[in-house]
Order: C-alpha cells, then structure tokens, then sequence
C-alpha cells in the first residue's frame, strides 16, 4: 500500500487556480489552517470554495483568492460573523451562494453519492429559496400511489409535497484536518464532532488530510471507537503532518482555541496581519505567534 505522505507546499502545488476546493472543520474549530496559509503563499487564486466556514474563509476572501463561495454560514463561534469575510461580501469582492446548514450536508451526500441532486425538505418556508434564486424545487413522483413492487407499504401522500432540489456539492479537491493519521491515508477524530470532514474527502475529486500527528496504523486503531475512524485511505489522496496545523482554530483535545490570537486577527487590518504572520512558511508562523505572545506578557 502506498505511502501518502507529502508536505503542505506539495498539496499545495497540486491546485489550480479556477478550481473548487472545499475546507473542513467548522467555523473556529478544526480548520486545515496550516494548508489555507500554504494555500495563500501560493499564486492559486479565482477559487469557488465550499465550507462551513470561518477564518479559512475570511483570509482567502480577504486575499483575494475567492470568486464564489458556498456556505451555510463564516463564523469565528466566539465571534459571531467572521469580519474579514463580512469586509469583503459588503464590498461585493466575492459571490455566494448561502444556504441552510442541513442543505449544505445534502448537498455533501449527494456528491459524496455521485448524484446531482437530492430532495430536501430544509429550506422550505425561509428565505433561503429567496436569497438563492438558483435553487429548484420537486415534488415527489409518488404522490399518488407506490409502485406496484412495494409491499406492505403504507399509503403514499395523498398530496403533491414539494421538496427543495439541493445540487450536489462536488469539488475538485478537499482539506481536512484531524488529530491523527496513518501514512496510508487513514484519518482519525479524537474531539467531540468530525464536523462532516469525511463527507468532504468523499464529495472531492482528490482530498488531503492535515493532522497533528502521523501514527502507525496499528496504534491508529488500537481501542479506538469506530466512529472515529471515518475518513478511510481510498477517499485520501495525500497527507501531511501538521503539528498546531489548525491554529489558531481549536483541535480538541491537542489545543484549545487560540482566542487572543483570533481576536487580534479579527481586529487588525488584514495587510497588517498579513505581514506580520503570514510573510513566511509554517514554521515562520509559528515563530511569529509565540513570540507575539511573549510580547503580550
């Protein structure tokens, strides 16, 4: 079995710009920081981005790099909407198409399932329909009757419901981060959610798995809950060893949120920010964070 392992710049180096890319994690938690800020080093640019989104989203808008985003949501959670995002949705720097947390996961099965669409009922009766005048409605095509090779079934509605018709969310590639891997591609969760990551390697063409650690597949799995093991090596094509990698996003139980760090970054001028944090690699990085925490204390 092949060895997947590679380094942030090499994922990196394997998108283009004009693609579809979609990031995991969920608002302020878990994010693949450590790729994004490799991702904004690199020239790839006109970008439609699918996320749950939070500070991935707003540095990539604030760059620059997105010509449309999907989402159900850009929040830093402890922050309520992210503000560089909110700088560059108000300045009309970026399309979006916004829609409903549980439409957003349907729309991650159905390419995860290799369909166009699936029939939701999320959606129907608010504003979403009316904000994202691109969305269809359906109605089933058993509302008179069930076909004749269903037994026992129970009657069918005896009316016409109409379901929204939620596209599927298909990406060329995804990123991801997680708490441990194997170099196979085998990813595990150790927090409390897996925030649909394996639903975002499964919809994607290619998919790269960031986490903390890289361990033998043997203690991978060594008394862990099966439900941790969701993101499997056929739906990996790459990862990478990241300590700190969602910084300063939340990676429980490896790190906490690094909140006077997202509040200085939800403060400051993105080119300020920018400059101080993100002129260098990674490990420039994180020399850059600790040594403006020294300067705090």
């Amino acid at each position: 079995m092949r060895d997947k392992t590679m380094t942030a710049d090499e994922v990196v180096s394997r998108l283009e710009s004009g693609m579809t890319l979609g990031i995991g994690g969920w608002g302020s938690r878990r994010k693949p920081m450590a790729l994004v800020r490799a991702l904004l080093r690199s020239p790839v640019t006109d970008l439609t981005v699918v996320s749950y989104g939070g500070p991935d989203i707003g540095m990539l808008a604030a760059a620059g790099r997105i010509r449309t985003l999907v989402a159900a949501f850009v929040t830093l959670d402890t922050i309520p909407l992210e503000p560089h995002y909110r700088a560059a949705r108000e300045s009309g720097a970026l399309e979006l198409l916004e829609v409903d947390e549980a439409m957003f996961m349907w729309g991650l099965q159905a390419a995860a399932n290799r369909l166009p669409f699936v029939p939701v009922r999320a959606g129907i009766g608010s504003d979403v329909m009316r904000a994202a005048p691109s969305l269809r409605t359906v109605t089933s095509p058993y509302a008179d009757r069930w076909p004749s090779t269903v037994r026992g079934a129970r009657a069918a509605p005896d009316r016409e419901e109409e379901f929204v018709a939620m596209p599927a969310l298909r990406m060329d590639a995804a990123l991801v981060h997680v708490n441990r891997a194997d170099r196979l591609g085998n990813g595990q969760y150790l927090g409390p959610d897996p925030y649909f990551d394996d639903l975002f390697c499964e919809a994607a063409d290619s998919a790269y798995v960031s986490c903390e650690r890289i361990v033998d597949t043997a203690d991978l799995t060594e008394d862990a809950v099966p439900q941790t093991l969701l993101i499997r090596r056929h739906t990996v094509t790459g990862v990478v060893e990241a300590p700190n990698g969602a910084h300063f996003t939340s990676c429980a139980p490896d790190h906490d949120r690094d909140e006077t760090l997202q509040r200085h970054y939800a403060t400051t001028r993105w080119t300020m920010f920018a400059e101080r944090f993100l002129s260098g690699d990674e490990h420039a990085y994180q020399a850059a964070v600790r040594a403006w925490h020294k300067e705090r204390t």
